[in-house]
């Protein structure tokens, strides 16, 4: 305090006067915020009229308004930690201890509500899988069933009805053959190689990979028949593009292959083996000798061509018809197992294999054909599995290219279907009951 107070005498010393002094300089005494007391002496220049530099107040405005506004800012984040049970706090808290767990608990409630609805839809799966499988048996049971032979009586005939009448659905109408319409094209084989052979329709499709509107085709003319043709339908049969093409596990002989519930059955060439090709896992399902069966040539029908073995299905299931050494020629007819292809019955007819073109079975009775070149002949014989009995029929077939090598009925669609020269056809049928005294 003293070192200030004698440097302000030294500074009167050298002033002038005391008027001079009074228009250029200025003694302040003041006490600072600690309560100390300040003496300020200011002069004024001799020289400059302002300082230079004098603009700074506006950077010094902008300085002091960036504080305030720096301030506020402090003020209100100081304000939000500090007033942690304030409003700040409370949004922390409803976000943080409220809006959370409820989040949380509506997902919960999302998560066991989907759970519910899976299981309430596995136990609907598994009852219609139930449902299904008490159907399947059903159905199982009414194919194994034979159909309903209907007998007339006082010499009365029925009036015939067509093979679309509701009536003649699987297991129904089994009827007795009346007749056999024109021969429908639908494709022409075109090589050598299709001249004969066989193609067909599944009447009862498996699994979900082929239906019954899948066509198959198997040209059977060569050394090593083993290639299987599918057609999407019988549209694309036409065009000649087939969507597939397998290939045999064994090769094939003849003509008389068949198609049922998802298998290709065939004969083996040069055997008495029955073979069923899953078309599914496109495998052999099952292999087996048909007991004393001729093969190669030894009893076919009057064409030749190894027709041997004959495999056949319809209303009642699988037939072979073939002949033996012991029936002498005669055509033997065994209803086999779809599964193990093991023979359940047979029976032995009064007509020789070598004199017909051909046979097919219907609603379990066989019939055949009298000639495979003829383009006017007849469908000549029918022999009767639920009776035991055979006898002569005429009813009119015809062959319109003149070499008739396959004759196959499928009772889904209630036709059927044969190779004519390079020609595959079919023809509609009409079912209806038998006269008194017919088979």
């Amino acid at each position: 305090m003293w070192l200030q107070v004698s440097l302000l005498c030294l500074s009167c010393l050298s002033l002038p006067s005391q008027s001079q002094a009074q228009d250029r300089a200025v003694l302040r005494r003041s006490n600072d915020h600690g309560g100390r007391c300040h003496y300020t002496f200011t002069v004024a220049s001799p020289e400059e009229s302002s300082c230079s530099g004098s603009s700074m107040k506006p950077e010094m405005d902008g300085v002091l308004s960036r504080l305030t506004l720096l301030e506020a800012l402090v003020s209100r984040l100081i304000a939000g930690v500090d007033g942690g049970a304030g409003s700040a706090g409370s949004g922390v808290r409803a976000n943080g201890e409220e809006g959370f767990p409820e989040d949380y608990s509506q997902v919960t409630r999302e998560k066991n509500q989907l759970q519910q609805d899976k299981e309430r839809l596995n136990g609907q799966v598994q009852e219609l899988q139930r449902r299904l499988a008490e159907l399947s048996q059903e159905a199982e049971s009414l194919r194994q069933k034979p159909c309903q032979q209907t007998h007339t009586s006082g010499g009365t005939q029925y009036e015939n009805r067509p093979a679309s009448d509701p009536a003649y659905d699987l297991g129904k109408g089994c009827e007795a053959l009346q007749s056999v319409g024109d021969p429908v094209l639908h494709r022409k084989a075109d090589s050598i190689t299709g001249k004969y052979g066989v193609w067909l329709q599944d009447p009862e499709p498996q699994g979900l990979l082929y239906t019954n509107e899948t066509v198959w085709r198997i040209d059977t003319v060569g050394k090593d028949v083993r290639q299987l043709f599918a057609y999407e339908d019988m549209d694309q049969l036409s065009q000649g593009f087939p969507m597939k093409v397998m290939v045999l596990p064994e090769p094939m002989e003849s003509t008389g292959a068949t198609m049922f519930r998802g298998s290709l059955y065939y004969q083996r060439k040069r055997s008495r083996t029955l073979i069923r090709y899953d078309l599914t896992s496109e495998s052999l399902a099952s292999r087996v000798e048909l007991p004393h069966a001729g093969f190669h040539g030894q009893h076919p029908y009057s064409w030749g061509g190894y027709t041997d073995i004959d495999l056949a299905a319809d209303e009642q299931g699988l037939w072979a018809i073939y002949s033996t050494s012991k029936a002498k020629g005669a055509i033997v007819i065994s209803q086999l197992d779809p599964e193990s292809l093991v023979v359940k019955r047979s029976w032995e007819t009064n007509i020789r294999k070598n004199t017909v073109a051909n046979a097919f079975m219907m609603c379990g009775r066989l019939y055949t054909v009298a000639s495979y070149t003829a383009p006017n002949t007849t469908i000549n014989y029918v022999f009767d599995t639920a009776t035991g009995m055979g006898g002569a029929v005429a009813v009119p077939f015809k062959n319109k290219y003149r070499y008739n090598s396959m004759v196959d009925y499928n009772h889904a669609q209630r036709k059927l279907y044969a190779w004519d020269n390079f020609h595959m056809v079919t023809y509609d049928v009409r079912l209806g009951r038998a006269s008194q005294g017919s088979i």
